[in-house]
């Protein structure tokens, strides 16, 4: 199978790369950079050029492929209603491509979007795009499925973790670094979920693959993780102090970033690994921070 996917180079998208190349795939990826399009063509991938702002290179990129994985997206957090809407642009005109023709387009949102008591699951609807910004890409995704394309979309964790993680909890090791101690809020009993890349690759490609009637997917290989204990593990592992702050001293340490250090958002995914008889294999994200991988 030949798959176009976008954010080839991207933290998470480059492991699919991989994957797909390591089980026989062909890949077309898009890149931005000569950099990126040197590097991708040397793991064994081709190299397409464009951005998320060129809508007919995207279109241009699907309709050569068997198969449309999307990773790409802006994580300017700055401008982030603005991304999530252009988000929603890139899949409709991914769908405009693709629909009638049975190729299965797999798209990427996370768990963090969905607003329940509990723990999530794969059945769990996602809010509206005015509650949750992040929303608009399952809006695209259900949108050009109601228009004949084989739609998929995979939820990732919090964390989704490994060699090169630029994402949340390197965030999180920054501040405390900065401010000269590991900080988690009220008694930390807020949970993450968590994933390796590497393993959240194989579930893009058994969808592909598989193609099954379940649509939405949870690679997630930790339910939950107490924000203490990664905050432990970070203060460790920088042989800092690990302190719980609250209200003002929290929005202090964690500024725009204190709502997802507060996050709760558990999240189940039996139905995943039962569909796709998909099984984790790779290190915890204590067992990358203890060890320094991600400090």
């Amino acid at each position: 199978m030949r798959v176009f996917v976008t954010g080839a180079s991207g933290f998470v998208g480059s492991a699919i790369v991989q994957e797909l190349l390591q089980t026989g795939h062909k890949v077309l990826g898009m890149v931005r950079s000569e950099s990126a399009a040197e590097a991708l063509v040397k793991a064994g991938a081709e190299a397409h050029f464009g951005n998320l702002d060129d809508l007919e290179s995207i279109k241009k990129g699907a309709a050569q492929c068997d198969a449309v994985i999307h990773t790409a997206f802006n994580h300017d957090f700055s401008r982030y209603k603005e991304n999530c809407e252009n988000d929603r642009q890139v899949i409709l005109a991914l769908g405009s491509v693709l629909a009638g023709s049975n190729r299965p387009l797999v798209v990427t949102s996370g768990v963090g979007i969905l607003r329940k008591e509990g723990q999530f699951t794969e059945n769990d609807a996602h809010p509206g795009s005015d509650v949750s910004p992040r929303a608009a890409t399952e809006e695209a995704a259900n949108a050009v499925a109601q228009q004949g394309v084989n739609t998929y979309i995979v939820r990732l964790p919090a964390s989704t973790h490994g060699k090169g993680d630029h994402g949340f909890v390197p965030m999180v090791i920054g501040m405390a670094k900065e401010k000269g101690q590991s900080v988690y809020i009220g008694e930390g009993n807020n949970r993450w979920p968590a994933v390796h890349r590497l393993d959240a690759a194989v579930v893009y490609r058994l969808i592909i693959e598989k193609q099954p009637q379940q649509k939405v997917f949870h690679p997630i290989a930790e339910e939950g993780i107490p924000f203490k204990q990664i905050a432990t593990a970070i203060g460790k592992g920088l042989q800092l102090p690990t302190v719980s702050k609250e209200g003002s001293e929290a929005e202090a340490h964690f500024g725009w970033f204190k709502h997802f250090a507060g996050m709760d958002c558990s999240a189940l995914s039996k139905q995943t690994r039962k569909t796709l008889n998909w099984e984790p294999r790779h290190p915890t994200l204590i067992d990358e921070i203890t060890p320094g991988i991600l400090l």
